[in-house]
């Protein structure tokens, strides 16, 4: 298991950036794949992006591909979340997550979760 916590959400207007970064505990933490995930008020927790324990594999939910970049350290034990063009609909709680998998778009593959970080887009 790791530990996971999350940093860097805050409020920001439509059509600016943020990144959010995720700091990771233990030795193990180049052998998980990680994936950042999202929740909004109302809504079921969904996918955003993974990346492979190397960073050499990345994949994003549509509604984000392009805008989105996942990225990590190994070195520094991060993985980061670099988003730009925000727009309202990205408001929503942002958790981390790690995965004994080499990187996994189902929440369900992931066994250790960070406490999340809130991201709020105005309009």
């Amino acid at each position: 298991q790791v530990q996971l916590v999350e940093s860097g959400g805050e409020l920001v207007q439509a059509g600016g950036s943020l990144g959010l970064s995720c700091a990771a505990s233990g030795r193990s933490f180049h052998n998980y794949g990680m994936g950042w995930f999202r929740q909004a008020p109302g809504k079921e927790r969904e996918f955003v992006a993974t990346i492979s324990w190397d960073g050499g594999w990345t994949h994003y939910a549509d509604s984000v591909k392009g805008r989105f970049t996942i990225s990590r350290d190994n070195a520094e034990n991060t993985v980061t979340l670099q988003m730009n063009s925000l727009k309202p609909e990205d408001t929503a709680v942002y958790y981390c997550a790690a995965t004994s998998l080499v990187a996994s778009m189902n929440e369900q593959s992931y066994h250790s979760w960070g406490q999340g970080t809130q991201v709020t887009v105005s309009s």
